[in-house]
Order: structure tokens, then C-alpha cells, then sequence
């Protein structure tokens, strides 16, 4: 940091900015910093460049994340920031996640362009969403809906939406705060009605694992109680193996010192799925992810997932 400012790595789009943006930030801010000590450098990613087709046909997760990796082992950036949602289980040798942000809401936001709800739409409505978890729930709640691929940004899909492209859509309630467009919101799903994504409306600053002075720095941004429950989400998935081509929920919530852990998996169609509940304490969080996991994969038998993946 002595001779250049330390660099945040970032995908391009608004809500990435914004994320980034907002570390940028909270580092000034905890450590005293000057406002130019901290930059951003912008990286187009491979999930970037793909915009007219499904992202689970090309590999997943990683394709918003690859880059940005390859810049961090390079030392071309110090940290990166993520949607913690967008980032695999696994993560490159050498990098490790080095703070979790205070979560933001977790719920799915519905909006459609007649302004009604998701139970009031007519038979045969199209709702567009470019996740197949939230395809598949839809489906499971209004198996007479049509639920299709919709792809691009926060932006993008709110203007296919006004297009007719599609008669209403779903994100994340998360994104649509940061980004202040929660006036377009028809309503909110609670998470009984629509369970998240794994690690949904949290915000992952990652850097080099041997880098000690950036994590250092980066320490005093963890909010312990979100990363708590992150890992337990993502030790569930872990367990899974889940890609995009499988519609994968989880939400672990602690409250009165207590963890509780909801798991949900689903044929695309929403015409199957198993579920899990599992409780205990939050210092046991991965291992309650994990035989969650475990447990789900025994209900939902050995072939479950396979012929999921294999679609």
C-alpha cells in the first residue's frame, strides 16, 4: 500500500459497484484511510460476456469469478468482492474468504408488470428468472405458470419486464435495496413461501490467503453472525455438490443463541422436492450445513441429484 492503493477487484455491473463501492468504504472508514488509499479495478468475467444463454451450460458459479481470481493470485488486485451467493464452494488454492458482511435481507422480492401478486396471476403467466431454484419454487407454488430463462443484470431484467418480455420476474430483495429500486417491488416472498439461495443478501470480500496485511485489514469488516451462517449454508451445498443445474435452497438463522437450518432441493419442474430442518448451536454451524446435506441427499435417494445434473 505504500507505493499504489490497494485494489479492489470487481465485476462491472451497478450492484457489483455498489458492493465494492461500499467496502471501499467501510476500509477507509475502520482504518483512518485516505479516500484515494483504496481503488477499484473493474474485470470483465466470463458470466459477463455470456448474455444470451443459460450460465449452467457453461460451468456455473465460476464464470463470475474466474477472472476476478486470476487477477487476485496475479497480484494485479489485493481483495475482491462478491455477492457471496455467486461463489463456489471450493475456492482456488491461495485464496480464502477474509470477511463476510452484516447480511442484507434475504428474501425474494416478486414483481410483475400487472402489479399482481404471485398467487393472483392468470393461468399460463410467464415469469422469467435466470435461477432455476427460483424457477422450480415458483413452479412448485403455480404449477399452471410458465417459468422461463431471464437473463442480465438488476437493470436489465426490470426492463425486459416493461418490455413484455415477460409478465414478472423475482430477485433478490438485497440487491433491489442497495441499488434503491424497491419501488418496483410487487411484493416480498417470506422465506416459508420461497427459500433463498445459499448465502442470499451477503456480501464476501476475498483476498490471497499468505496476503496477512490485507486480511488483517479486512478482519475488522466481519460481522461474525453472517459468516456463521454462511458457512453453515455453504457446508450444505458443499455436501450436495450442487450446480446451477440444480434447484438448491438454504437459510440458516440464528436467534436466541440458537442456529436453525432449512434446506430445500427441487426438480426444475417444482414437481418434486425434499426438505430439511435442523437445529443447534451456532458454534456447530458447518457441521450442522454439512449432515443437513448428508441427511437430504438420504431422503431424496442415491439418484436424486444425478438425474438433475445429468438433464
Amino acid at each position: 500500500m505504500a507505493n499504489r492503493p490497494l485494489l479492489i477487484g470487481t465485476r462491472g455491473s451497478p450492484l457489483a459497484l455498489w458492493q465494492a463501492e461500499h467496502v471501499r468504504a467501510l476500509l477507509t472508514d475502520a482504518h483512518g484511510l485516505k479516500p484515494d488509499a483504496v481503488a477499484l479495478s473493474v474485470i470483465t468475467t466470463s458470466g459477463d460476456r455470456i448474455r444470451d444463454k443459460p450460465l449452467r451450460d457453461f460451468g456455473g458459479k465460476g464464470l463470475f469469478t474466474k477472472e476476478i481470481d486470476e487477477a487476485l493470485l496475479g497480484k494485479t488486485v489485493d481483495l475482491a468482492v462478491h455477492s457471496m451467493k455467486d461463489l463456489p464452494t471450493e475456492l482456488p488454492q491461495g485464496i480464502s474468504i477474509a470477511a463476510v458482511l452484516p447480511r442484507g435481507d434475504v428474501r425474494d422480492a416478486f414483481i410483475s408488470a400487472s402489479g399482481l401478486p404471485l398467487a393472483a396471476l392468470p393461468s399460463g403467466a410467464v415469469v422469467g428468472s435466470s435461477s432455476l431454484r427460483r424457477q422450480a419454487q415458483v413452479k412448485r407454488l403455480r404449477p399452471d405458470l410458465q417459468a422461463i430463462d431471464l437473463r442480465g443484470n438488476v437493470e436489465t431484467r426490470l426492463k425486459k419486464l416493461k418490455q413484455g418480455m415477460v409478465d414478472a420476474t423475482l430477485l433478490a430483495l438485497a440487491g433491489l435495496e442497495r441499488l434503491g429500486l424497491t419501488g418496483h417491488v410487487t411484493s416480498v416472498l417470506s422465506t416459508d413461501e420461497m427459500l433463498p439461495a445459499v448465502a442470499q443478501g451477503a456480501i464476501g470480500v476475498s483476498c490471497r490467503s499468505d496476503d496477512a496485511e490485507t486480511r488483517e485489514l479486512l478482519q475488522a469488516l466481519n460481522d461474525d453472525r453472517t459468516a456463521t451462517a454462511v458457512a453453515c449454508e455453504r457446508a450444505f451445498l458443499g455436501e450436495l455438490d450442487g450446480s446451477c443445474r440444480t434447484p438448491i435452497a438454504g437459510l440458516a438463522e440464528i436467534a436466541d443463541g440458537l442456529l436453525r437450518f432449512r434446506g430445500l432441493v427441487l426438480t426444475p419442474d417444482g414437481t418434486e422436492w425434499h426438505e430439511i430442518e435442523q437445529r443447534g448451536a451456532p458454534s456447530d454451524a458447518a457441521s450442522i450445513g454439512a449432515s443437513s446435506g448428508r441427511e437430504l441427499l438420504e431422503l431424496a435417494g442415491p439418484n436424486f441429484l444425478s438425474s438433475l445434473t445429468a438433464r
